[in-house]
């Protein structure tokens, strides 16, 4: 699918460094590790409760959080991950507290640019996309912010037991059957 490898490559040296700064006060620091993460937890929150679920408001709500609970962050991840459990969790509590969606935009980001070649394999490639962020959108939100942070993010399984608070085994569950419901939901795509 379609990963994002640009926070990846980012030095967990360096977000150590504005972190054990940011502690201290020093508000550049924050603001830096803002500008670093924002984009990415932006995609994140996006496919998780879509564009009409306030994604801006909830990273920015996790960004307060995140600040305000700075000083007890241990470091036993990287911020990068305590930032996507932040959002994940922010994002987990807003579906919960709507209904189910019902359409079939779940992030726009998440669809490709063209490029299929014919004017006919790219509007067909347009529609199984968005009978994928349909089948996504339908999906329950554990299982579907597993699925996201795995497929779309390339966390590992240990990453996004931290980042949904559970155990590495449950996150292989949850991803197993997203998988399962998203392969049904596409089966007319085979």
């Amino acid at each position: 699918m379609f990963r994002d490898h640009d926070a990846s490559s980012r030095p967990a040296v360096e977000d150590t460094r504005l972190v054990a700064e940011a502690v201290k006060g020093d508000q550049a620091a924050f603001e830096a590790l803002v500008r670093r993460h924002t984009p990415e937890l932006l995609r994140l929150a996006r496919r998780l409760v879509g564009p009409a679920g306030d994604p801006e408001d909830i990273v920015q709500e996790a960004f307060v959080t995140a600040w305000r609970g700075l000083p007890a962050f241990r470091g036993e991840s990287t911020f990068r991950s305590w930032m996507f459990r932040v959002v994940t969790n922010r994002c987990l509590n807003h579906i919960r507290a709507r209904p189910p969606l019902t359409g079939t935009r779940v992030g726009s980001d998440t669809l490709p640019a063209g490029g299929y070649g014919s004017p006919a394999r790219t509007a067909e490639a347009g529609e199984a996309m968005r009978d994928l962020l349909g089948a996504l959108g339908r999906l329950p939100g554990d299982l579907r912010a597993c699925w996201v942070l795995r497929e779309l993010h390339g966390l590992s399984y240990e990453e996004i037991a931290r980042a949904v608070g559970v155990g590495a085994p449950t996150v292989r569950g949850r991803i197993h059957r997203a998988r399962r419901m998203l392969t049904e939901a596409m089966s007319a795509w085979r």
